[in-house]
């Protein structure tokens, strides 16, 4: 696969892997750990090198799994893991932490769970309004300088953040959802990466599935799936929506390709220091999401998709209140 560089000096394949999924957020099974270590492992064999977890994620179950099936090949790949969030003591999610002593300790634990000796890429997971950016920044300054760290990301952080950030510790990445039905980072966030020289990695770059044309009105969704809870994919909203999958649809017929190959394809055309870390547990995905890299969208191709796009009114918020206030800060 042809690789990609986030910020000065990060390479990356151009299409990473997400790995959030196999533990957790889309159903309750998820298939077994031997199933998805065999998965992550055969990423690797089709080229991707670059692989997306966090302590978040299980908590803590992702990053052991990701570290155990990356073991062998450790050389080879890059990880990226993500701090931010504190627990109680049973382990459990219990609200937002980015006080630096906090994202040391964060780092111990990644580090040990993963079984590695340095994080490639560190990302503040979701911006602690009580503590400031600068503070952070320098916490993952003082990691880089200890060797824990190699590269400090920031996710779903406003374009001033940003800003500030970077002029205590270089930011070499920012995540934040991005898809051809989520396009607010190309508001403020896109301008400034593309000015100060940091990759962006957009994550549910198939919009948690709909893209992809497997997912319609009918469709249930388990409780313990994440979207049983978000409004863009009440059943109402999904047959709002389906216009845009059908567009991506009829430009796969024309260029051979799938939808979800479109949808990544467009991505992968916008910029160059643009990777998108498409999720799935199946291998039949991982192959189609991984040739969407050789899927080329001309300048024609881009305009057609934009235009069509533009006349579409996408209905629903892409997450509940709650968890849409913990971003753009």
């Amino acid at each position: 696969m042809d690789k990609r560089t986030l910020g000065r000096d990060l390479e990356v394949s151009a299409i990473g892997l997400g790995c959030m999924g196999m533990s957790q957020s889309y159903g309750p099974n998820p298939g077994s750990r031997q199933e998805m270590i065999a998965l992550i492992r055969e990423a690797v064999e089709r080229g991707v090198t670059f692989f997306d977890t966090a302590e978040v994620y299980g908590p803590f179950r992702n990053e052991r799994l990701v570290g155990e099936a990356l073991a062998p090949v450790r050389e080879q790949v890059v990880i990226a893991t993500k701090f931010g969030f504190a627990f109680d003591a049973e382990g459990r999610q219990a609200g937002l932490s980015s006080r630096p002593e906090h994202v040391r300790q964060a780092a111990d634990g990644s580090l040990q769970r993963l079984g590695v000796d340095v994080i490639d890429l560190y990302y503040q997971h979701r911006v602690d309004p009580q503590v400031p950016i600068e503070d952070v920044a320098g916490a993952v300054k003082g990691l880089i300088q200890d060797g824990k760290v190699r590269h400090f990301g920031m996710s779903e952080a406003a374009a001033g953040t940003i800003r500030r950030a970077h002029a205590v510790q270089p930011v070499t990445a920012v995540q934040s959802e991005y898809s051809l039905w989520w396009r607010r980072p190309e508001q403020e966030v896109l301008p400034v990466l593309a000015e100060l020289g940091i990759g962006f990695v957009p994550y549910s770059p198939l919009g948690k599935g709909f893209l992809t044309g497997t997912v319609d009105a009918a469709t249930a969704f388990d409780r313990t799936d994440i979207r049983a809870s978000i409004p863009r994919f009440t059943a109402e909203a999904r047959k709002a929506n389906q216009a845009l999958v059908d567009l991506l649809g009829a430009i796969a017929r024309y260029k051979g390709a799938t939808p979800a190959q479109i949808a990544l394809a467009w991505l992968l055309a916008r910029q160059p220091w643009i990777v998108p870390i498409p999720g799935t547990r199946r291998p039949e995905r991982l192959a189609e999401n991984i040739a969407a890299a050789h899927v080329e969208l001309t300048a024609d191709d881009l305009e057609r998709v934009d235009a069509a796009a533009a006349k579409i009114d996408i209905q629903g918020a892409r997450y509940p209140e709650n968890l849409e206030r913990m971003t753009g800060l």
